[in-house]
């Protein structure tokens, strides 16, 4: 039966819903199961800015409002694309009919739906149950979409009969297929929101009473908040099954309708003298690669008024909203208190940074090729800042510290980018010039005592993250041995980043807006890489600069070091080993809390064989890891034992401080695994199930990889084929785990980046 093969992640989200009101309640039972077939079977692949066709079904909204022929991703165009967000940039179907959308469900005629019939193509043309997929199929990022119209579906199904839904997977078993049609042709119709509890709506009205304050001071302090929460999943009960909002701007204020004000940017001039910020319940499904906690408590509020409002500040005049100001953080918000601001962002450290990893990002090889393919960050501590003279250095360089314009418009704009070079240099210099001046006076060292400990009990101290080609994750705590390179992110660092790849960063930019901000991302990067190596002796700061950017232009090693006149400065750590980088690292796990990420490793709970296997893994680095996936979950079963683990590949590369020619610089012999206990990853690139008994051997056939006829081997002894009678099975038990193992931050995984066979 149906509700036995959905996972329970389907069962509880379903339950939070009440059904149609004048519905029977044969009907009632068809939506609830056919909502549940939704998520596991549609969404996994339908959600987020990539979703094929635009079709985007984690809300009933992107059921109704249909399909689009046009991509969000475009790398080639010149000018900026039609904003077709879907909660903001159209509110009924006729608005979105007029930005192109069509629909896949006839009202008169179900039956000749495109949902209805592309299920109807896959139950009738199912995939082969084993042995290679037939030619024709294509998986790739890039791929040519195609995205019938009713009136074209003919066609298709005759050119691609193979091609029905799930797309490349296999298809609903006969009571989900039956169950799906059906709630097709009762209308499609939704799940209704349950009423709110008194509770949320009582937290609410706090909420937004506090968020619609009078005075300069607290409408200052609303705005840096929507800011930087404005992507953030924001709930009020810490449970596992909480109602989902996010913080946006209104026309009308608390008690009202919204009335919302939808701009390209969180910073763009609304347009209105009077507007309010509002908290909107999102009627979705959650989904992984988007998803981004942020609990609002009273805890959280009386921190915000101790940040914000306690401290002794005047604010005489509200920033405006022109451009050169509004996307400059140093200058709109140079009235609040820097060490207020700094930690309001290492509250939740982990979110300030996932909002780049998890944001408009659904496809960034080019966004993402900045970054090296696992590294630890850890963060300047808040309390060893002189904030007077931090404020007044950072508004003195606020014009050296300008991101690149959202508004860029074409590949004309990109002579700018001289400009920003300049600008960061003069940055650069000023700032050598600072930290010699603090170093003089003896008002700053870089030891121990300089990085954030999480101040005894906050785990966002240290980070872990993993680049995953073109997507990646971010998780609390150091994974894996002594990485190759690491951060050491500073105030100004962490809101650049925010204003350049979040605030400021527009999926449907032009061409040009998004190679600017991968170009000046580069120096960012290197800022981070330069604090993290003054706390290295001067001749390994060289040496590791050099291995960091081997076959790298002269000018990507000079950035931050040429000049700086840091770069022979001893090191205020004393090291008592011939490995400083290994020692500095392992004396950090000790003093900042949550370091150790114990919930990630393996050692603690695996078995003698399990973890001397992983460790196999982990301590074989070479050619023959390239031929694993980026991600791999594996399910380990065994007597009394049925857990997930997850494989992560980490690419070698010669540097990545170049943008294109990537797979010239790949150095295959410096490939490794890193293997943790539990999930990291939105997006799986294959399944693998292994007994217990076999795990040695299962390390064994991966060390000794050598061809793709190799790897095509340990797929069929270990695999979970694509067109695997028992995917469905297996994808529903890893979202079963995946909700067991954190309910809250827990969502529907991706599996648009699956392997085929």
């Amino acid at each position: 039966m149906i509700r036995q093969t959905l996972s329970r992640l389907g069962l509880l989200l379903g339950m939070c819903y009440m059904m149609v009101g004048t519905s029977t309640a044969a009907d009632n039972r068809t939506t609830l199961e056919a909502n549940q077939i939704l998520e596991q079977r549609c969404m996994v692949c339908h959600g987020c800015y990539d979703a094929p066709c635009q079709l985007k079904l984690e809300a009933h909204i992107g059921l109704t409002r249909g399909a689009s022929k046009d991509r969000v991703y475009n790398s080639t165009r010149l000018r900026a694309g039609n904003l077709t967000r879907l909660f903001d940039d159209g509110l009924t179907q006729a608005q979105w009919r007029k930005k192109g959308f069509y629909s896949v469900l006839d009202k008169d005629n179900p039956e000749q739906g495109v949902m209805h019939r592309m299920l109807s193509l896959k139950e009738a043309n199912p995939l082969p149950p084993k042995g290679s997929l037939p030619q024709g199929f294509d998986f790739s990022l890039y791929r040519d979409q195609q995205c019938p119209k009713q009136s074209e579906f003919g066609a298709f199904e005759k050119d691609y009969p193979l091609w029905g839904m799930p797309y490349g997977f296999p298809g609903l078993n006969p009571d989900e297929h039956k169950t799906m049609l059906s709630w097709i042709e009762q209308g499609a119709a939704p799940l209704l929101e349950a009423p709110l509890s008194s509770s949320v709506q009582t937290a609410v009205a706090q909420w937004e009473k506090f968020l619609n304050g009078e005075s300069n001071k607290q409408k200052l302090m609303s705005r840096y908040l929507y800011e930087h929460l404005f992507l953030a999943t924001l709930y009020f009960e810490n449970d596992d099954n909480p109602v989902w909002f996010r913080m946006v701007r209104s026309y009308t204020g608390p008690g009202r309708n919204i009335g919302l004000i939808a701009t390209r940017r969180p910073y763009d001039d609304p347009r209105t003298a009077g507007f309010y910020y509002r908290l909107q319940r999102m009627p979705v499904t959650v989904l992984n690669k988007r998803h981004m906690p942020y609990l609002l408590n009273k805890t959280r509020m009386n921190l915000y008024t101790e940040l914000f409002l306690t401290p002794e500040y005047s604010v005489r005049k509200l920033p405006g909203y022109s451009p050169d100001i509004a996307s400059n953080p140093f200058k709109s918000f140079v009235q609040i208190p820097v060490k207020s601001r700094y930690k309001f962002l290492l509250e939740e450290a982990q979110f300030s940074i996932m909002n780049f990893i998890k944001g408009s990002v659904c496809r960034g090889q080019i966004a993402l090729n900045v970054i090296e393919e696992r590294f630890w960050v850890m963060f300047l501590d808040p309390e060893m800042l002189d904030p007077e003279l931090d404020a007044q250095f950072l508004a003195k360089e606020s014009d050296n510290l300008r991101l690149p314009s959202a508004m860029t418009t074409s590949l004309v704009d990109m002579f700018t980018w001289k400009k920003y070079a300049r600008s960061q240099q003069r940055y650069k210099e000023a700032k050598a010039l600072y930290i010699k001046e603090e170093l003089v006076n003896n008002t700053r060292t870089f030891d121990y005592s300089s990085i954030w400990d999480g101040s005894g009990s906050n785990a966002n101290a240290a980070l872990t993250i993993f680049r995953h080609f073109d997507t990646a994750s971010v998780v609390k705590g150091f994974v894996g041995d002594t990485p190759k390179t690491a951060w050491v992110i500073s105030y100004s660092l962490l809101e650049r980043i925010h204003y350049l790849l979040v605030a400021g960063y527009d999926v449907y930019g032009a061409a040009s807006h998004q190679l600017e901000s991968r170009l000046y991302m580069d120096f960012l990067r290197m800022e981070g890489e330069f604090n993290f190596l003054i706390y290295m002796p001067p001749a390994t700061r060289v040496a590791l600069r050099d291995h960091w950017y081997r076959d790298a232009r002269s000018a990507s090693k000079e950035t931050f070091f040429g000049d700086s006149g840091l770069v022979d400065r001893p090191s205020d750590v004393v090291y008592t080993t011939d490995d400083p980088k290994r020692e500095f690292f392992n004396t950090l796990r000790e003093k900042i809390y949550g370091a150790k990420a114990d919930n990630f490793n393996y050692r603690l709970s695996g078995s003698t064989a399990m973890i001397a296997a992983f460790e196999k893994l982990e301590s074989n680095v070479g050619t023959h890891n390239g031929f694993m996936p980026g991600v791999s979950f594996v399910n380990v079963i065994g007597a009394g034992r049925d857990e997930a683990y997850t494989i992560i590949a980490n690419t070698g590369y010669s540097n990545i401080a170049q943008l294109f020619k990537e797979e010239k610089r790949l150095l295959p012999e410096e490939n490794s695994l890193t293997v943790v206990q539990g999930f990291i990853g939105a997006y799986p690139n294959y399944f693998f199930q292994v007994n217990e008994k076999q795990i040695a051997l299962f390390a064994s056939d991966i060390a000794a990889l050598a061809s793709p006829a190799d790897y095509a081997k340990l797929k069929e002894h270990y695999g979970v084929h694509r067109n695997a009678p028992w995917f469905w099975r297996v994808s529903d038990k890893f979202h079963q785990m995946l909700k067991e193992q954190d309910p809250v931050n827990a969502g529907l995984l991706d599996l648009n980046r699956y392997q085929s066979h």
